[in-house]
């Protein structure tokens, strides 16, 4: 052992800040694929936001992003860590601690991984951030700012955490579900709890609803551009070691997005005779979306074939079910989310129970610990006397139970949540500044041009929230 230590590189020698636990390369692609996500966000949604929505929200909808992803990173490290993977408190939650702000839990090693627990936690804030940012999206264009203020910390801790320690970590369904990388923590919950709040905040007004282009398309795919290729992290970060896996699932991620992708702009073309860059950018998201669950534990082939139904199902309920349901007539979700996340999420959740390969799902899951199955398909096709379709029938049982539990859980607390805010604020804007839009919120403007935006200088009057009114 000796002999082999000296032989190495003195780059590669242990010392006082590189232990021999630590894998140098597994804690460099894991900083990599952090920060990959963490530009999703920032600036990724933040453009995205800013741009996808009518040209008096440009500001508000950016900022709201922004403010989120500063918001969840105080919480996460002050508490929302630790309910989400701390010590067994209950089945669905953690015990909060102050560790994930102290160096002696953030310098030791992650179980049996080789890299520190301050990676894992950064990994998994910029996760918690874009949920809630993702949730954001259903509430553009009227949502009142200090309403949002307390949403943000009050979702996070309440609702995300309890679905990441449930399935990720020692919950009740922690060691049955599969979930590559928060189809259900992320996406379904994000889809859900968005479309919930709509219901409770309440519409845009009419002309908003009626006419709200983007204002700026090429900024569109520019933020998009942030989203598709961030996610090589956000999937190749959840094996937590640069492996085999890691590749598959970064690769798998980019097949299943193209695909949807392509698929998207197939039927646009057919029904509408025109191809729409909002909604190649929408196929995109849905791909990326369904493949999140299933992106290292499944063969490409099949991450082509969730590319289709990503395209397709998700498509036919945002062009044709939405236009024709009161269900979702009566709730004003801004951009989709319920349908770009929830049933793309929960699409991708079900065809993971159905295509998981064994192999793989003994590489990605230590099934010493874990009870995972394999999917239907291989049930079905490779039994034998240690795979029978029972296994594959009881893992579709277990994604079905996840993703109940997810949605369920979510429609819950969100209503809570928006209930208890608008004892304190009002969730949607007065109707004054709904018509004016960013200059009455923020003072500010998006683009404001000589001789197009131009305005005689003002004095701003704070409006105080309603709870100081009532004092």
């Amino acid at each position: 052992m000796a002999e082999t230590i000296t032989s190495l590189p003195s780059g590669l020698l242990p010392d006082e800040a590189s232990p021999e636990w630590l894998n140098k390369a597994d804690n460099a692609w894991q900083l990599t694929a952090a920060a990959m996500v963490g530009l999703q966000s920032v600036p990724g949604l933040v453009i995205l936001y800013g741009s996808m929505v009518k040209k008096k929200w440009a500001v508000n909808s950016a900022f709201m992003a922004l403010y989120a992803f500063a918001a969840v990173l105080i919480c996460w490290v002050l508490w929302a860590h630790q309910l989400s993977f701390g010590d067994d408190l209950i089945a669905i939650l953690g015990v909060p601690k102050l560790s994930s702000v102290t160096q002696t839990y953030l310098v030791e090693q992650l179980d049996d991984r080789m890299i520190p627990k301050a990676d894992y936690v950064f990994y998994q804030f910029v996760f918690a951030a874009i949920t809630v940012i993702l949730l954001g999206g259903s509430l553009l264009g009227r949502m009142n700012f200090y309403a949002w203020m307390i949403f943000v910390p009050l979702w996070l801790t309440f609702s995300y955490t309890v679905g990441a320690y449930t399935i990720w970590d020692k919950g009740f369904l922690a060691h049955r579900i599969i979930d590559f990388s928060g189809g259900y923590v992320i996406h379904l919950s994000s889809g859900v709890a968005g479309f919930t709040a709509a219901y409770w905040v309440g519409p845009r007004n009419r002309s908003d609803r009626d006419h709200f282009p983007p204002n700026n398309i090429i900024h569109m795919l520019a933020g998009a551009g942030f989203l598709w290729m961030g996610w090589s992290g956000f999937n190749g970060g959840s094996p937590l070691a640069a492996n085999e896996i890691t590749s598959l699932a970064v690769l798998n991620t980019h097949i299943c997005t193209a695909t949807s992708l392509l698929v998207w702009m197939f039927f646009d073309l057919i029904f509408y005779s025109k191809s729409s860059v909002i909604g190649a950018i929408q196929g995109m998201m849905t791909g990326l979306v369904c493949i999140t669950p299933a992106a290292g534990i499944v063969d490409s082939w099949a991450a082509m074939l969730m590319g289709v139904l990503a395209g397709s199902i998700p498509w036919f309920t945002m062009m044709v079910l939405h236009r024709k349901l009161t269900f979702f007539q009566q709730v004003d979700d801004t951009l989709g989310v319920f349908h770009t996340h929830a049933i793309a999420g929960l699409l991708g959740g079900l065809l993971s129970g159905f295509f998981a390969k064994p192999n793989l799902i003994k590489m990605f899951y230590n099934l010493q610990h874990s009870k995972q199955g394999p999917g239907l398909l291989y049930s079905i096709v490779n039994r034998n006397q240690v795979i029978h379709v029972q296994d594959g029938l009881i893992q579709m049982g277990y994604q079905m139970l996840g993703a109940i539990f997810i949605a369920a859980w979510n429609v819950v607390v969100t209503s809570l949540i928006c209930i208890f805010i608008s004892r304190i604020v009002d969730l949607k804007m007065h109707e004054d500044d709904l018509e004016i839009g960013d200059d009455a919120v923020h003072g500010e403007e998006a683009y404001a041009l000589w001789g197009d935006g131009q305005r005689h200088p003002r004095s701003i009057t704070p409006k105080i929230p309603s709870l100081f009114r009532r004092l």
